[in-house]
């Protein structure tokens, strides 16, 4: 199954407004936050609401990566995340975790009524649930965990759902949104209050003094007294945290389902690959739209075919569950997972004075990227909120990170030597059908080679740019994808997704078929991830 390409985020059908201009020349601001998604824009209002002249430098469009491609729930109750926290951080930490994150979801709440900024927030419980009767005391952990941490939790056997449950845990007070409407809202006022957005400018080297300066792929720079990387994964990695990152791609369906199927809350279950379940409004009341998300993998490991089977298998288990169901719309997103399950939020590395950085949200950016605006804004201005220690990247504690550290660094390394082993790949150009992608060693080089549905080829490195890993072909996003760290690259060789900032570069193939020599079009040098930068 190959995926509709025109098929897409239900959030990126909003009118992303006007055009902010690209940076040009040299400037000059107090902070410079580098990407404009959740994390990144939260972050720059907060600070220029304070007064600090502000400027925000975004790869791409803002609010159009991952978080144009979220599903938007905002939420305290992250999974089985207390119980876990306790165990390895302890109980104040745990306290700690769910008091900041709580504060985000109020602080999305506040914001967008103070600004009347329509977002169609909408308050509701949210719910992770288990249709595993062995899973049962899992969760009644949880529910303790989570009511010790000082969240209003508890454990039930009863939900909303269209189906029975084994049990759950539920939460009161928290709520879905719209998250461009609302980030759009808020880039809107922070050039009210004389913040600099400067779109389609990809950062891509980093100074640290006094100040820093932040320069552009085409040259431009920026001094600042301080700097945020909010690009999603790193593109600055001073203190290792790609050791300690762990991507992940999910897959999103939706579709419009009577309104009385609506069951009024945000849901998760870990089981199956993942599922998580939400509604939308249409704007007609007799309909809402159905939001389901799961199949997790890890980037560039998908064999050929298994994304699209993956997004058959999200079907099916929704119309199994909701009844009959037309799919509307499909897309995926992507975050990434750390060492410890808690976010990197604060300084980029030990040294660092005046460089912070967020990343590491593990599928909930939303309450994790406000808080994180929120915490940034604190740090810049001197103030240490009293969870600025939970979130510190350079924590490390050797008990929990290292056995996951080693992993993760296994993975890596079985990717950097065995995805360059013989036979890996295909033996010629020919052999790539059109709609595919394959990789093909070509006079000793290793090249990504797509064939478009009209034949034509496009032949770009496949060596990633960002610390060299063979990209593989994700056939259902038709996109190279590096396994390592989880950049993205259309098939032309432009960045999608970082860490890399770089694209592919273009190589010339001979098509056995016709004997003629084929080469990509002109390459673009915008990102598809807002905080890509």
């Amino acid at each position: 199954m190959v995926v509709d390409p025109l098929s897409g985020s239900l959030w990126m059908e909003y009118d992303p407004g006007p055009a902010r201009p690209a940076l040009e020349g040299a400037a000059e601001a107090e902070v410079a936050v580098v990407g404009g998604g959740v994390a990144g824009l939260c972050t720059a209002w907060e600070l220029a609401r304070a007064g600090h002249r502000v400027v925000l430098l975004e790869a791409d469009r803002i609010a159009t990566g991952v978080t144009g491609h979220t599903t938007a729930k905002l939420s305290a109750l992250h999974g089985r995340v207390y119980a876990e926290v306790r165990s390895v951080h302890g109980a104040r930490a745990a306290r700690l975790y769910a008091h900041s994150q709580q504060l985000a979801v109020e602080r999305v709440a506040e914001v967008s009524e103070e600004l009347g900024i329509d977002c169609d927030l909408e308050r509701l419980p949210a719910f992770t649930y288990t249709e595993d009767p062995g899973q049962v005391d899992a969760l009644r952990a949880e529910a303790d965990a989570a009511l010790e941490a000082g969240l209003p939790a508890s454990f039930t056997t009863r939900t909303p759902l269209p189906f029975p449950v084994a049990g759950a845990v539920r939460l009161e007070g928290q709520a879905q949104f719209h998250p461009r409407k609302y980030l759009l809202g808020l880039a809107a006022d922070l050039e009210r209050l004389g913040g600099r957005i400067h779109e389609r400018t990809r950062v891509t080297r980093l100074r640290e003094g006094s100040p820093c300066r932040l320069t552009t792929d085409r040259g431009a720079t920026v001094d600042a007294r301080h700097v945020v990387v909010a690009t999603h994964y790193p593109v600055f990695d001073r203190s290792l945290l790609f050791t300690r990152l762990e991507p992940k791609r999910e897959l999103v369906v939706a579709g419009p389902v009577p309104a009385d199927l609506d069951p009024g809350g945000v849901f998760l279950t870990e089981e199956g690959g993942t599922r998580s379940v939400r509604t939308a409004p249409t704007g007609d009341p007799g309909r809402r739209l159905l939001v389901v998300t799961g199949e997790k993998f890890t980037p560039g490991t998908a064999e050929e075919g298994e994304v699209g089977e993956r997004y058959a298998r999200l079907e099916r288990w929704a119309r199994e569950r909701f009844g009959p169901l037309e799919v509307t719309h499909r897309w995926a997103t992507q975050d990434n997972w750390t060492t410890d399950r808690v976010p990197y939020v604060g300084r980029l590395h030990p040294g660092a004075r005046h460089v912070y950085v967020a990343t590491g949200f593990a599928g909930w950016g939303m309450s994790g990227g406000v808080m994180a605006g929120a915490l940034l804004a604190a740090r810049v201005r001197g103030r240490e909120p009293a969870w600025t220690s939970l979130y510190d990247p350079v924590r490390l504690r050797p008990l929990r990170e290292v056995p996951a550290m080693l992993r993760l660094q296994a993975q890596v390394a079985k990717h950097f030597v065995g995805d360059r082993a013989p036979g890996a790949y295909a033996d010629s150009v020919a052999e790539v059908r059109p709609g595919q992608g394959a990789v093909v060693r070509v006079g000793g080089r290793l090249l990504a080679v797509h064939r478009d549905e009209a034949g034509g080829l496009h032949a770009v490195s496949a060596r990633c740019t960002h610390l060299g890993c063979v990209v593989h072909f994700n056939d259902g996003e038709r996109a190279w994808e590096c396994p390592c760290h989880g950049s993205r690259f259309d098939v032309s060789g432009r960045v999608l997704e970082g860490p890399a900032t770089r694209p592919l570069e273009r190589e010339r193939v001979e098509d056995a078929a016709d004997g003629v020599d084929d080469v990509n079009g002109p390459q673009g040098g915008g990102a598809g991830d807002a905080g890509a930068a």
